[in-house]
C-alpha cells in the first residue's frame, strides 16, 4: 500500500498469513512435528556431552539450537496474535492455551544445554570463543555467564519450566476478564479501550463519567484481580528465593543488563524530582482549568481551548512517516513496510486487548504491531512509538534467534525517539502560537506519563512485593500502597476520588512483566539525552543510530551508548534528561 492510496483507508487489521493460513493449517501441524522431531534427535545427541563439545560442535549445537527456537516462536506468535484481538472466542482461546502447553512441554527438554554451557570452565570456554565460528556468539556466552549463579540444578529447572504454564493461565484469567469487562459511560456501553479513550475527553462530564466507569467495574472485580496479583507475586517470590536474588526487582535488572545500583539511582532521582515536575506541572494546570486543585480525571484534560484536533488513519500514518523520513530515509522506508504490507492491527474491536505493542515473531520472519486506533493525537504518538519498536525489531532479525531481542531498557529507545521525532515535526509544522503551546503541554504530559507515573508505579510494584513476602497483601492493603505512590507522584494539588484505588488493578504490566515499567523511564531520559546529542550535530548519528538498532541484544548499554558519548551510569545522567522537562515548563509559565 502506498502512501497515496492511503487516503481513503481505514484502521487495517493484520495478515498473519506469513506465519500461517490458520489454526487448522496443515504445515501448522507439519511445524509441530517438526519441532518435536528436532527437539528429541537434539536430547539424544547432546544432553551430557556439552562439555566436551570441541569448537565446531558447539558451533553446530548453536545453530540447531537456534532452528528449533525460530520453529517454536513462529507457532507462539501465530497463536498468541490471533488470540489477543479475539480474546472473546473460545477456539482462540483454547488454541493459544493448547499450543502454550505442548511447547511448554516440548522445550523443557532443552533447558540441559545452556545449563550445561554454564558447567563449562572459564579456561575452556576462552578456548573455545578463540574459534572464528563461535565469534559470532561471543555475547551470548557472555550473557549466559551472568546467569550462573542464580541458575539451579537441572531437574529444578525442568520444573520451573513445567510449572510456567500455571502462571500463564492466571495471566490469560486477568486478559480475558479485563477483555470482558463493560462499562458504561453517559449512558453508553464500552469496552476497555473505548473507556480509556474517554479520560481525556474534551467534555469535564464524559472525562468523570468515565473515570467514575473505569473504577466502578474494577473495584466490583477487585478481589479477583487481587488474587491474580498475590498469585503471581508469591510465584515470583519462590522462584527469586531460589536463585538467591537480593530484591523482587533484581531478576529483572539482571536480563536489562544493568546493575542494581544504577536503576536505584535513576529511581531515586525521578522521586526527588517529583515535586520540580509533576507536582509544578499540575499546579500550572490546575490554575489553566480555574480550580485550586486539580481533579484526579481531569489529568488528562486538553486545555481550555484547545479544539483536540482529530486525526484519521491515512494522516497520521503520514505524520509519523514524514516525521521519521525527516531524520531519515531509510528508517522510514523500514516503517513504511508495516503499512504496505499489513504488518498492523489497528482498530478498536470487540475482545481485542486494549493496549498496544510491537511482537517480534520469530527472527525469520516480520515484527507484527498492535493499537487501538481512535484519532486522537495520543494514538498518533502511540502508533510513532510502536513503529520504533517494530523497525527496532527488524534490524535486530540478523543476530538470530539468540542475539535479537533487546533488553527492556534498549527496546524503548527506538520507540521514545520515533515520539520525539514526531512530536518534533508536529511542533515545526505547527503555525499558531497557541497550538504549539498545547502541543508542548500534551509533550510535557506524555513524558510525565512515562518517566514520573512508570517510577511511582515501579514504586507501587517494590512496596508489594516486599509486603508479599510477609504473607498474602489484602484487597485494601494493595489500594493504601497505590493510593500512596500515586499521591506522592501527582502532589497536593492533585484531588483523588475514593474509586481511584482501585485503577492499580487494569495495569497489564503488573500481571505479565513485573518490574518493566521502569525501563520506560529509563529509556526516556536516555532518549532525551540521545535527541540533544542529535541535535547537537553529532557526525555519522544516523549511521551510529541503525546501527545501535542492528546490534539488537549483542551490546550492553553502555557498548551500546558509548559511540554516542553517553554514560547512564554517570550521576548526572538522569538529571540531565530530566531537564528537558523543566525547559518545557518553562516555556508553559
Amino acid at each position: 500500500m502506498s502512501l497515496s492510496t492511503l487516503k481513503d483507508c481505514t484502521p487495517p487489521n493484520w495478515d498473519l498469513s506469513d506465519l500461517y493460513q490458520g489454526s487448522d493449517d496443515g504445515s501448522l501441524q507439519d511445524d509441530l512435528k517438526r519441532v518435536k522431531a528436532d527437539i528429541t534427535s537434539f536430547v539424544a545427541d547432546y544432553k551430557d556431552k556439552v562439555v566436551e563439545l570441541s569448537s565446531e560442535g558447539m558451533y553446530k549445537a548453536i545453530t540447531r539450537f537456534e532452528s528449533i527456537r525460530d520453529v517454536s516462536d513462529k507457532l507462539a506468535t501465530f497463536a498468541y496474535l490471533q488470540y489477543v484481538i479475539k480474546m472473546n472466542e473460545e477456539k482462540n482461546v483454547q488454541f493459544f492455551q493448547n499450543i502454550s502447553e505442548i511447547l511448554t512441554e516440548l522445550c523443557t527438554a532443552l533447558v540441559f544445554f545452556t545449563l550445561q554451557i554454564n558447567q563449562i570452565s572459564d579456561q575452556r570456554l576462552s578456548k573455545l570463543l578463540e574459534s572464528p565460528v563461535l565469534q559470532r556468539y561471543r555475547s551470548w556466552f557472555e550473557h549466559l555467564r551472568l546467569f550462573q549463579k542464580y541458575q539451579l540444578s537441572e531437574s529444578e529447572e525442568a520444573i520451573l519450566q513445567n510449572v510456567s504454564g500455571t502462571a500463564t493461565a492466571w495471566q490469560r484469567l486477568f486478559d480475558e476478564t479485563m477483555a470482558s469487562l463493560k462499562f458504561t459511560v453517559a449512558g453508553h456501553k464500552m469496552h476497555m479501550a473505548e473507556v480509556l479513550h474517554k479520560l481525556s475527553d474534551s467534555d469535564p462530564r464524559i472525562r468523570k463519567s468515565a473515570t467514575q466507569a473505569l473504577c466502578k467495574i474494577l473495584k466490583e472485580n477487585v478481589r479477583l484481580f487481587a488474587l491474580v496479583t498475590n498469585t503471581l507475586a508469591k510465584s515470583k517470590n519462590v522462584e527469586d528465593k531460589l536463585r538467591g536474588f537480593a530484591q523482587p526487582i533484581s531478576s529483572r535488572n539482571l536480563s536489562n543488563f544493568v546493575e542494581d545500583d544504577v536503576v536505584d539511582t535513576l529511581i531515586d532521582t525521578v522521586k526527588s524530582a517529583y515535586s520540580k515536575l509533576s507536582h509544578r506541572y499540575y499546579g500550572m494546570k490546575a490554575k489553566w482549568l480555574g480550580t485550586k486543585q486539580l481533579n484526579y480525571y481531569d489529568r488528562l484534560a486538553p486545555l481550555p481551548n484547545d479544539d483536540g484536533k482529530e486525526y484519521a488513519w491515512s494522516e497520521a500514518v503520514e505524520t509519523v512517516l514524514e516525521a521519521y523520513g525527516s531524520f531519515s530515509k531509510k528508517f522510514a522506508d523500514y516503517g513504511k513496510l508495516f503499512f504496505d504490507n499489513n504488518w498492523i492491527d489497528a482498530p478498536v474491536t470487540p475482545g481485542k486487548d486494549s493496549g498496544a505493542f510491537a511482537h517480534p515473531a520469530c527472527s525469520s520472519m516480520h515484527p507484527y504491531l498492535m493499537v487501538n486506533f481512535l484519532g486522537k493525537g495520543r494514538d498518533v504518538m502511540t502508533l510513532a512509538h510502536e513503529l520504533g519498536h517494530g523497525i527496532h525489531q527488524f534490524l535486530a532479525k540478523e543476530q538470530g534467534p539468540l542475539m535479537c531481542n533487546t533488553p527492556l531498557i534498549l527496546a524503548e529507545v527506538a520507540s521514545i525517539f520515533g515520539e520525539q521525532l514526531t512530536f518534533a515535526h508536529i511542533l515545526k509544522e505547527e503555525d499558531n502560537t497557541q497550538r504549539k503551546r498545547f502541543l508542548i503541554a500534551s509533550k510535557v504530559e506524555d513524558l510525565l506519563n512515562t518517566i514520573v507515573r512508570q517510577i511511582a508505579f515501579c514504586d507501587f510494584e517494590m512496596r508489594l512485593h516486599k509486603e508479599r513476602q510477609m504473607g498474602e497483601v489484602g484487597v485494601e492493603r494493595i489500594c493504601d500502597i497505590w493510593m500512596t505512590t500515586q499521591q506522592e507522584s501527582l502532589g497536593p494539588l492533585v484531588k483523588f476520588d475514593h474509586g481511584v484505588r482501585y485503577l492499580w488493578a487494569y495495569i497489564p504490566h503488573f500481571i505479565h512483566s513485573p518490574f518493566y515499567v521502569y525501563s520506560y523511564a529509563f529509556a526516556n531520559c536516555l532518549v532525551n539525552s540521545l535527541y540533544q546529542t542529535y541535535l547537537d550535530g553529532c557526525e555519522g548519528f544516523e549511521a551510529k543510530y541503525l546501527d545501535m538498532l542492528k546490534a539488537g541484544g549483542t551490546l550492553t548499554y553502555k557498548e551500546v551508548l558509548k559511540p554516542f558519548g553517553l554514560n547512564p551510569a554517570d550521576k548526572g545522567f538522569w538529571n540531565k534528561g530530566l531537564s528537558m522537562i523543566s525547559t518545557l515548563l518553562d516555556q508553559l509559565e
